[in-house]
């Protein structure tokens, strides 16, 4: 784990899921911020023992940009009693459309944080693009309506989930996009970040870049 800049932390951990087909390295990041009241543990997976820690001095939140990110979200739940905020999980009409698979093969829809939408443990609250979330970061539009780009004024942080990623060749628009999606609208999307005073950019795949990283990044 680093501190970043005062008050914000990176931290990198095998992904437990994680198998040599899947498209994205074993290592994946997580990141925190702590704002003197709350701690905001981003897409948090083995959260640091200092982080951990903390929380029990800050009101614990974990702030998912996708619903797929759950990662250690359950354990942190039950162990610190966080609130949780994450974008809608994948309808069966949504799984039909990004991965053109069959409505029976859809079944439900996605499986993510099943647990946490049937009440069965813990609090969640659902999101979108242009909310204002309660905890201090706006939630801007990212690749899919719910892989969300996260912006913190205070620290002047993008946290832009699987939308911008970095595995290994510096950061980059996440080559994975829907059929009919191209990177040109996805980087229309994130046009508006260039607009903000962003010094930080904390991807849950790569390293921590800066504003010049990101200007690069959404360069056509």
């Amino acid at each position: 784990m680093r501190e970043v800049a005062t008050g914000v932390w990176h931290w990198r951990a095998p992904h437990p899921d994680w198998t040599p087909e899947d498209r994205w390295p074993r290592e994946v990041s997580s990141s925190a911020v702590d704002d003197g009241t709350r701690l905001l543990l981003l897409d948090p997976l083995s959260v640091p023992p200092a982080l951990l820690a903390l929380a029990a001095d800050r009101e614990p939140v974990v702030v998912l940009t996708a619903p797929w990110h759950e990662r250690d979200t359950r354990s942190l739940v039950e162990r610190l009693g966080a609130r949780v905020f994450t974008p809608p999980p994948d309808t069966a009409d949504d799984l039909v459309r990004k991965f053109g698979v069959t409505r029976e093969q859809a079944g439900a829809g996605s499986p993510d944080l099943t647990w946490l939408r049937t009440g069965d443990d813990g609090e969640g609250c659902l999101y979108a693009a242009g909310d204002r979330l309660p905890v201090g970061v706006e939630a801007l539009a990212g690749r899919e309506h719910n892989d969300l780009v996260l912006w913190d004024s205070r620290v002047r942080a993008v946290v832009p989930g699987d939308t911008l990623v970095d595995f290994g060749r510096g950061l980059q628009i996440n080559d994975w996009l829907r059929d009919g999606v191209t990177r040109e609208q996805v980087v229309e999307r994130l046009r508006p970040l260039l607009a903000l005073p962003v010094e930080i950019v904390l991807p849950a795949h790569g390293a921590p870049a800066d504003r010049a990283a990101l200007e690069r990044a959404l360069s056509l």
